[in-house]
């Protein structure tokens, strides 16, 4: 994990959410949110993340005791930025949401049951919080233990079926070719809009924040070829890897003044 100095002097900072600034579909701790709510008071912040603007919430928005003076300064990206919520005279307002049509999402939901046979694939008796497929409205997203599966099931599902779930991947996107699939977390896919991903999100964040590039640094665990966080790299945005929370307290603690 390389922290340049010149990193401190970075106006905005963007985060990917799980894995990153929470375990995965988990809530934030509340050591990151207190480190949060410091960084919100200096820099702005933007997070974006595969989970729906609900998940953002219960993950961490309403889980700390921001004030709206910090609230300001935040910035949310859900569903791996297909929305954009701001915060605005007290209350969180949508400023834009890409929504599948009824015969997009047919035909995602489609393409997965094709697959899943094609596989052999057997959902699970037992889910968490949802069923495996669900619809975000801007994102389908298929989480093979449901959305709020304890993260040690959630790691020993993925040792054992992660080579399946790249298949499923490939697979989908052959099948899908004018939508974008990714895998994202320990168990899920996201099927969105074709060209909707996070070097996108950057791409937002310059146009309705104001921030040129230059004066961004993203910070995620993901930043590999084939990972979800990949994509912010053929921005030109500076970044910093990290491996889970506990090295995103450290880049925080790093960029505090």
């Amino acid at each position: 994990m390389l922290l340049r100095r010149d990193f401190k002097n970075k106006n905005l900072i963007v985060f990917d959410m799980d894995g990153t600034l929470t375990p995965s579909k988990a809530p934030m701790t509340p050591s990151v949110g207190a480190l949060l709510r410091r960084l919100l008071r200096e820099k702005k912040v933007a997070v974006i993340g595969g989970g729906k603007y609900e998940l953002f919430r219960w993950q961490f928005v309403n889980r700390i005791k921001f004030r709206g003076g910090e609230l300001k300064n935040l910035f949310l990206f859900p569903t791996s930025s297909t929305a954009f919520y701001r915060y605005d005279k007290g209350h969180w307002r949508n400023v834009y949401s890409h929504t599948l049509s009824r015969a997009e999402k047919k035909k995602i939901l489609a393409a997965f049951e094709h697959v899943f046979q094609e596989l052999n694939y057997v959902h699970p008796q037992k889910t968490y919080g949802h069923p495996p497929i669900e619809d975000r409205g801007t994102q389908i997203t298929f989480s093979a233990l449901g959305q709020k599966t304890p993260i040690p099931l959630k790691k020993a599902w993925n040792k054992k079926y992660n080579r399946l779930r790249l298949r499923m991947a490939r697979l989908l996107q052959e099948k899908l070719p004018q939508f974008k699939v990714r895998v994202g977390g320990l168990t899920s896919i996201d099927v969105t809009e074709k060209g909707i991903d996070k070097a996108y999100g950057i791409r937002q964040i310059e146009k309705h924040l104001h921030v040129p590039r230059r004066e961004m640094l993203f910070v995620g665990d993901a930043i590999f070829p084939g990972g979800n966080d990949y994509a912010v790299v053929r921005t030109g945005v500076d970044y910093i890897k990290v491996t889970g929370p506990g090295e995103c307290k450290r880049v925080i603690g790093f960029l505090l003044k």
